[in-house]
């Protein structure tokens, strides 16, 4: 049976540079957005009446 162990630093260094966050928030938001917009405009009843049933559990004022 193998073993691991560490002998580095005991703190884990973060390589992601501001531009990848920033890129990762912006890939996010722009789903988000387009995720709400499908639901809230889409001809398909059950998918609008899903979301609608979802903001009013999260009681969130939908209209």
């Amino acid at each position: 049976m193998s073993t691991i162990s560490s002998t580095g630093s005991t703190a884990d260094k973060s390589t992601t540079t501001l531009t990848q966050r920033l890129t990762a928030a912006v890939c996010a938001s722009i789903l988000g957005m387009s995720l709400v917009f499908f639901a809230g405009f889409s001809h398909i009843e059950a998918v609008h009446n899903a979301a609608h049933d979802t903001r009013h559990s999260a009681a969130f004022p939908c209209h």
